[in-house]
């Protein structure tokens, strides 16, 4: 890998928490993203902020960087099955993007059946539950096994709350998508992850599952939108260790935030408890280098961090010179 633990570490103390440019109008402050409209163009700035389990839970150095580029590599890997809202990427930490409506679901599909949180199917198959978004799971599987056929298993996506899974009977029933948009999604959601797993095989990982998010355009196109296969939104394995370690019953090698998950699932119940441990340096330090190693071995080229010991203000000089 490209960059030292060293190097990471002496970053910790320099990561993108929060932004407050001081041009054109905040829109949205998100778990990961910051939106601003500038001169009529939609902006995304994607920080250093680490979520999950509904939570921000620390601030991993260059992941925002890795994010950023990550996403643009796979939206111009993927433009050919469906158009997105890439339009310019003026600094690593910024995407400028074409104006969309988003459906209030999120489109997850899932190659095997694993994971920790409410919404994953591991959890909820532990539970007992077979009927799972409308996909029957058959009886016996085991944590980690690859499922026959990719399974999509969409959640609602609140502007607070938890997610929850939600049927594709209910997505219409409550008109969150009418029946010709639920097609199309569903069947751009099974081609993009097709696609997706094809390229990160022929470089030795597996795509194991991730989230899609969609919009409409003010001329009614439907676009992908968000992020693409990045370390937040999906999960990566190490392709060549995977069976070895499936047949021991071992947890894979991974190369995404459940490196972070994994570690607070066993010091807490992140849940039910108000306030969390804070990440360990070393634990940051290991999310970092998961993220930068998923980039490198996904493009096939080396991380090369933007260095810069005050990031939001690197980010308003290169907005700045793109106005």
């Amino acid at each position: 890998m490209s960059i030292s633990r060293d190097l990471i570490a002496e970053y910790i103390a320099h990561t993108l928490t929060e932004t407050n440019i001081p041009l054109g109008k905040k829109l949205h402050t998100g778990k990961v993203r910051d939106t601003y409209e500038i001169n009529g163009k939609r902006i995304i700035i994607t920080t250093d902020r680490q979520s999950a389990f509904d939570r921000v839970l620390a601030s991993i150095p260059f992941k925002g960087q890795v994010l950023n580029r990550t996403a643009q590599f796979w939206f111009l890997h993927t433009k050919d099955i469906i158009k997105n809202h890439l339009q310019f990427v003026p600094h690593p930490n910024v995407l400028v993007a074409q104006k969309a409506t988003v459906f209030p679901i999120e489109m997850v599909i899932r190659g095997y059946i694993t994971g920790s949180t409410n919404t994953s199917a591991w959890v909820n198959y532990q539970k007992g539950v077979r009927n799972f978004c409308g996909n029957i799971l058959p009886e016996g599987l085991q944590k980690n096994q690859k499922f026959i056929k990719p399974i999509i298993t969409p959640t609602t996506k609140p502007e607070t709350g938890h997610d929850e899974n939600i049927a594709p009977e209910d997505i219409l029933a409550r008109g969150y998508m009418t029946p010709d948009e639920w097609e199309f999604i569903s069947k751009k959601t099974s081609e993009i992850f097709a696609r997706g797993q094809e390229i990160c095989e022929k470089n030795g990982l597996l795509l194991v599952d991730t989230k899609y998010e969609f919009g409409k355009t003010e001329d009614g196109e439907i676009i992908l939108i968000d992020e693409v296969h990045t370390p937040d939104s999906s999960r990566f394995w190490d392709m060549e260790t995977y069976e070895e370690r499936f047949t021991k019953g071992e947890e894979p090698k991974s190369f995404d935030k459940d490196v972070l998950r994994r570690w607070y699932s066993t010091h807490c119940d992140p849940y039910a408890e108000g306030e969390l441990p804070t990440a360990p340096e070393d634990l940051i330090i290991d999310v970092a280098q998961a993220y930068i190693e998923a980039f490198e071995k996904i493009t096939g080229t080396p991380f090369v961090p933007h260095l810069s010991l005050h990031p939001e203000e690197s980010i308003t000089e290169a907005l700045v010179r793109f106005e």
